[in-house]
């Protein structure tokens, strides 16, 4: 998958719709953003536990006191697109 479909997967958990963006992330797994994404979007399904997985995953810690809104931001800034709203 491109980047721009990651970006795309952004854009629909920025709209709430974390399931489309779930299914984008599995697709992807392994790719470092990717499963970054696959950690916020379990983060907004409110199941930790799986986020904590994914994060590991990632190489990044959940930081609660982060938005996930917030997050999702800077993954599209990690995409090299700046703000994807």
């Amino acid at each position: 998958m491109s980047r721009a479909g990651l970006l795309e997967a952004v854009r629909l958990a920025q709209g709430g719709n974390w399931q489309d963006a779930h299914l984008v992330a599995q697709k992807e797994e392994g790719d470092p953003l990717a499963d970054w994404l696959h950690a916020v979007v379990h983060r907004m399904e409110g199941d930790l536990g799986n986020a904590g997985y994914w994060y590991r995953r990632c190489g990044r810690a959940l930081r609660e006191d982060v938005a996930t809104a917030a997050e999702l931001q800077e993954i599209a800034a990690a995409l090299g697109i700046g703000d994807p709203a």
